[in-house]
């Protein structure tokens, strides 16, 4: 029996009008080969997993701790903090990103993000009612002084980095200059910065105004877990814990985090494998014709002079293996390719000769 269709429901116009966001794909486990959504290709440290198992035979019946204080203190630990007054644990960076938008910007006020760059910056502002302003990155992916300018109605502006697509970065001392001249938060989305040579921890230190949000989804190998935080000083911690759900982190994924901070040897390899892979990943598509451009991430975006990536693509997924087509309207389009192990890249990168043949006959 058909369910009835009521018509009288009034939700805000922000939410009726607003585009929702459009996540990678996620087909069946063991179907595809997935380079499309910047997972790390292999498996958690052990650690984690023993965590998890021992969370999993304990008191799951008890809330867990609201604070998941024995993350922050890992985490505070790992990296060089001054203590776990400086971490805000969340469900994923996303959860983390949209308590940022929640405490700063207010229905009709602004945020400012690049472009190209995460497309949920712009969601989680059409979901406040909230304004928000795109800058387009130059053509070699600089940032245009127009970034750093201040406005009276501004009061986020949101930076990733290493950015997405591009897996480019801003210097921290161009981010340190950029703070300065706003009038309002800088967040550094450093979802990737463990694959980068440098990040912007130390600015937060000595600058209220710069904050750094991170993700265990990528560098540890926790997509699947959900678990993200965000470093900054303890004031501003203090107050968007106001906003925060009570238990916002479940007890085993809090477990699994405590476990990834503590297995920085493990951390390092798979750093040097992935960063390892990636460079020649670069190499290879820059001698099948591809524009490169050098990252500091777990992906490469790269175009080709035929301008046939969504075809390139196509063939790539009828063939069990996905990438990520984007499409940046004006800016143009490409493709994201994920950093997997070497035999997933060997297959990716045999089937995109085999796309660029059958695109010249």
């Amino acid at each position: 029996m058909a369910l009835p269709h009521c018509t009288d429901l009034q939700f805000r116009p922000a939410l009726t009008q607003m585009k929702p966001y459009a996540p990678g794909e996620q087909p069946p486990p063991g179907k595809f080969i997935k380079l499309n959504t910047n997972e790390n290709p292999f498996p958690p440290p052990p650690a984690v997993v023993r965590a998890i198992t021992e969370a999993a035979n304990g008191p799951l019946n008890r809330y867990p701790d609201p604070l998941a204080t024995s993350f922050r203190r890992a985490a505070a630990e790992a990296l060089g903090l001054p203590g776990p007054e400086w971490v805000l644990a969340g469900n994923g960076s996303d959860e983390i990103l949209t308590l940022l938008v929640r405490g700063f910007v207010g229905e009709s006020q602004s945020l400012r993000l690049p472009t190209p760059s995460y497309i949920l910056y712009r969601t989680l502002a059409d979901i406040q009612g909230a304004k928000w302003e795109q800058v387009a990155f130059t053509e070699d992916w600089q940032l245009p002084a127009e970034f750093r300018q201040p406005r009276e109605d501004l009061r986020l502006v949101l930076l990733p980095n290493p950015n997405s697509p591009s897996g480019t970065v801003v210097p921290p001392s161009e981010i340190e200059s950029i703070a300065d001249s706003l009038t309002c938060p800088l967040v550094v989305d450093e979802a990737y910065a463990d694959f980068a040579e440098e990040n912007c921890l130390d600015l937060v230190q000595r600058h209220e105004r710069i904050l750094v949000t991170r993700t265990l989804s990528k560098s540890y190998a926790l997509a699947g877990v959900r678990f993200g935080f965000l470093v900054a000083q303890p004031h501003v911690i203090a107050e968007l814990t106001k906003i925060k759900d009570s238990y916002n982190c479940d007890a085993i994924s809090i477990a699994a985090a405590t476990a990834a901070m503590q297995s920085q040897t493990w951390l390092a390899d798979v750093v040097t494998s992935v960063n390892c892979t990636r460079a020649r990943l670069e190499t290879e598509l820059a001698g099948l014709g591809f524009d490169v451009v050098p990252s500091h991430a777990n992906f490469v975006w790269c175009t080709h002079p035929s301008g046939e990536h969504r075809a390139i693509y196509e063939f790539l997924k009828a063939n069990q293996i996905l990438v990520r087509y984007m499409d940046f309207g004006d800016w143009g389009d490409g493709l994201r390719i994920s950093v997997g192990t070497d035999d997933q890249i060997d297959a990716c990168l045999l089937m995109i000769q085999r796309a660029l043949a059958k695109l010249t006959t």
